[in-house]
């Protein structure tokens, strides 16, 4: 089986069991940012992280992986691709309090940065909250199928994202950066 197809050389894709759409639909625009997100969580575990949060992106990678396959598919309940949020929703809600637990209290906004994987995570992070914007936007339309378990879920995700970052910068010895206006100098 060939890699290219030639089939979307005209600016269209394939949605599974439905129909062509242009490249710029709303439908595919999320499901390849979550596409995008899932990449960026690799580049995050390839740079290396603890075992137990690397076993947990893992598993956050296989739950997005479902998640694109459900939006890209019109009628996810006929093709058994509904994803369904809520273990999952609660995995990760119980790994922000016990990785949130480990570290001191917030006192003020911090940066994205500090060490190579705490800056990863914060990329992570805002390409999730972008993809749940996207994926909002496109659970408006009547005509998809109910999408409020995904945006939950990504929701606590980015939550999960920058408890993780916070938790690699202090496992590496790096303090978070901290949020200095400029008005508070003035």
């Amino acid at each position: 089986m060939k890699i290219y197809t030639k089939t979307g050389d005209a600016g269209t894709t394939g949605l599974f069991g439905g129909p062509r759409v242009s490249k710029d639909n709303p439908r595919i625009c999320a499901y390849g940012s979550v596409d995008e997100l899932n990449a960026v969580i690799g580049i995050v575990r390839a740079i290396g992280l603890d075992s137990q949060q690397d076993s947990l992106l893992k598993t956050v990678q296989d739950s997005l992986f479902s998640i694109g396959a459900e939006l890209a598919t019109p009628e996810p309940e006929k093709h058994a691709l509904k994803w369904s949020g809520a273990p999952h929703v609660s995995t990760l809600e119980h790994a922000i309090d016990d990785f949130d637990a480990r570290l001191p209290p917030l006192r003020t906004f911090v940066l994205p940065g500090g060490s190579p994987g705490a800056s990863h995570l914060h990329l992570a992070r805002t390409v999730c909250r972008r993809t749940e914007r996207e994926i909002v936007k496109l659970g408006q339309d009547p005509r998809i199928s109910n999408v409020s378990e995904i945006v939950i879920y990504l929701n606590r995700l980015s939550d999960l994202l920058f408890v993780m970052a916070r938790l690699t910068n202090q496992i590496e010895g790096v303090l978070d950066v901290p949020w200095q206006s400029p008005l508070a100098k003035a």
